[in-house]
């Protein structure tokens, strides 16, 4: 009996502390409500916040996963790289980096697949790359995914998401927008439909061709949509902009959207407006 009283050695568990660092990636704030996701959950929901409805940027395979139908995407000239035309200084190290972050050789992803069953054209702006600016590579790819279209009788859908023209690569970079607004109006002269979707953000010299040429413009909610900056054109007309200029609510509010679709919609929002369209 002696033995229950005496006193016992006390253990304790031994913690790793490099176990409890919180791995980069795992948890995410939502910049609207400021509420703390868990990254696995935020993917599971499209990346739209379930407390506010904040949409996160997606990447362009994430796009092409949650739109494309499964094992249909056949991606077009993914091996096309941009140059370095007039040997700006670090313009080389900055794409092998966007490279290297990305995993893409340009900021936006082309190909041909199926949405509800619906073969389309499809091009897929990738933010992550360098802000998805339009230079030569950018322009050339969405031009080729345009004339490709043609030829094979297809609808077409853009993605569109960009910081502008790419400053590195000069007025080649704004001739882009005089090529794929060519090549869209042969698409069009050829009775074809162009579905234009705005994600955030969509502005300069993209706003400004082919992502507001479309039979059909769509936005997710809250994108920034737009040419210049808010702050530019504030300092330009010296007078404060309306409370949520620039968004896709507001531009739609202005005739300027056909319709604001949320994420979790847009799959069956764009097979429908196919399906309406389709040739017998």
């Amino acid at each position: 009996m002696l033995d229950i009283f005496k006193r016992q050695r006390q253990r304790y568990a031994t913690v790793n502390p490099a176990s409890r660092e919180i791995p980069d990636g795992l948890w995410v704030k939502c910049p609207r409500c400021h509420e703390i996701r868990f990254t696995g959950e935020l993917g599971k929901q499209l990346k739209v916040c379930a407390r506010c409805g904040y949409h996160f940027r997606l990447t362009a395979g994430e796009r092409i996963k949650i739109t494309i139908d499964e094992g249909t995407f056949t991606e077009w000239d993914g091996d096309m790289m941009p140059v370095n035309p007039f040997g700006y200084t670090e313009y080389d190290e900055k794409l092998a980096r966007a490279r290297q972050e990305t995993g893409l050789n340009e900021a936006v992803v082309t190909g041909e697949g199926k949405i509800g069953g619906h073969r389309v054209a499809v091009a897929v702006m990738d933010a992550r790359f360098m802000m998805a600016s339009m230079g030569t590579v950018v322009g050339e790819k969405i031009t080729r995914a345009i004339e490709r279209a043609r030829e094979k009788q297809l609808p077409l859908v853009i993605f569109a998401a960009s910081g502008g023209a790419r400053m590195q690569e000069g007025v080649l970079s704004l001739m882009q927008m005089a090529k794929t607004c060519a090549a869209l109006s042969a698409f069009s002269e050829a009775g074809l439909l162009y579905i234009s979707v705005l994600t955030d953000p969509t502005t300069g010299g993209v706003s400004a061709s082919f992502a507001f040429l479309g039979d059909i413009i769509l936005a997710e909610p809250g994108a920034l949509i737009g040419f210049a900056g808010p702050r530019v054109i504030e300092q330009t007309i010296r007078q404060k902009l309306p409370e949520g200029f620039q968004r896709a609510e507001f531009l739609r509010q202005h005739g300027f959207l056909d319709a604001v679709v949320p994420r979790p919609q847009l799959k069956s929002t764009l097979a429908q407006i196919l399906d309406l369209h389709r040739s017998e």
